[in-house]
């Protein structure tokens, strides 16, 4: 009788098939848990705005409710609510007060200087922001300096240069100073802007037949609208509540804007607190409008390409 003789053990199937282990998926994972910090975090950020945001409007609340009501109401209820509205004060403030003069001069000479300085610093900006060599660095530099200048230590030099050209005590003169002001700093954030546009829009352009200014004013141009809006608002806001210039440049009551006039407007009715009241809603209302109308472009403007 013949032992048997062990034979190798061959991994696999009784086919003779080589075996193949199977392969095991690993478990998704599931999702994630928001820390509990970030949670208080976010919750601390968003109360603090909110308190914020009610301590920025509690006193135009004030401002408005209070300029509804009579005199005698404000002395016994300085915070109470206009039950009978009378918009008398409102009357008293834009006739008597020369507040549509003041207005008016406010309107002219802000409107023209935010509207001279953003043309001008918009073909400043595009020119600057294409165009390539040390001249061009050189008068970048000489814009980019205009906002390191004190405004204050210009008065004098400004006085006398407006005083050679006859221009003292007149709206023109107060335009020309601010439009000045304001290119340094429209000219640096437009530059900014113009940088960030691809050139192929303009060869894409030239393909179909635009010239430079229809390529500029209707290719470039709108294409920098969030940066527009940004420079209009930043600018127009300064020089809507600008006092120093006014004071020293202009001399004739008629040519007054509203921060000066309301210091001639205190003078007059201190005890007349309705007709204070509407006087300064009337000084505000145009910044709380602009304010609503362009805050869309305004955070465009701020928050281009932190996404890029």
């Amino acid at each position: 009788m013949s032992a048997a003789v062990p034979t190798a053990h061959r991994p696999g199937g009784d086919d003779g098939h080589a075996f193949v282990p199977p392969v095991v998926a690993a478990p998704l994972p599931g999702p994630r848990r928001p820390r509990r910090g970030r949670g208080w975090a976010a919750a601390v950020t968003s109360t603090a705005l909110w308190l914020y945001a009610a301590v920025a409007v509690l006193p135009l609340l004030v401002m408005v409710t209070n300029s509804l009501r009579a005199n005698r109401e404000l002395a016994t209820e300085p915070l109470g609510l206009p039950l009978q509205p009378d918009f008398t004060s409102y009357q008293r403030a834009w006739i008597e007060a020369s507040f549509s003069t003041y207005f008016l001069n406010s309107i002219i000479v802000t409107v023209s200087s935010v509207v001279i300085a953003t043309v001008v610093s918009l073909l400043a900006a595009y020119a600057l922001a294409r165009a390539r060599g040390r001249l061009m660095s050189v008068i970048e530099t000489v814009f980019v300096s205009g906002l390191m200048m004190p405004v204050f230590l210009m008065i004098v030099p400004i006085f006398y240069l407006l005083d050679s050209f006859g221009l003292i005590s007149s709206r023109l003169g107060l335009v020309m100073v601010y439009a000045a002001v304001s290119i340094p700093f429209s000219v640096f954030v437009l530059t900014t802007f113009f940088r960030q546009l691809p050139g192929e829009l303009e060869e894409a352009a030239r393909l179909d037949g635009a010239g430079p200014i229809r390529m500029f004013w209707s290719v470039m141009a709108p294409l920098v609208r969030p940066a527009v809006a940004t420079v209009v608002v930043f600018r127009f806001v300064p020089i809507w509540n600008d006092f120093f210039y006014p004071l020293i440049l202009i001399r004739n009551r008629a040519n007054y804007t509203l921060p000066v006039g309301l210091t001639t407007f205190f003078g007059e009715y201190q005890t007349d607190w309705s007709t204070l009241f509407a006087g300064l809603v009337i000084a505000t209302l145009p910044l709380i409008l602009l304010f609503l109308v362009a805050t869309k472009q305004i955070i465009a403007g701020l928050t281009s390409g932190m996404g890029k």
